[in-house]
């Protein structure tokens, strides 16, 4: 059975396909680096603290990290 949620709620090693955003002021540069509806992404890391999330896109092998009040708007399909 699948789980809709945010990005952030992920643990570290935990996979899931990004499904949309909840918000319109999604800034470009997240389109540029592959955050797209059907990428799959998996959690590399999780800073302490409430610190950035480091997580691999699948499709391109790509390391990105970002802040926590930034996964909060990705939604995702968690595997």
């Amino acid at each position: 059975m699948r789980d809709k949620s945010s990005l952030d709620k992920l643990k570290k090693g935990e996979k899931a396909v990004i499904i949309d955003f909840d918000s319109h002021d999604i800034p470009a540069k997240f389109f540029e680096l592959g955050f797209v509806p059907g990428t799959e992404v998996e959690v590399k890391h999780i800073a302490p603290l409430d610190g950035p999330i480091c997580l691999n896109i699948i499709a391109n092998n790509a390391l990105i990290a970002i802040r926590k009040s930034e996964a909060k708007v990705i939604l995702i399909d968690q595997k």
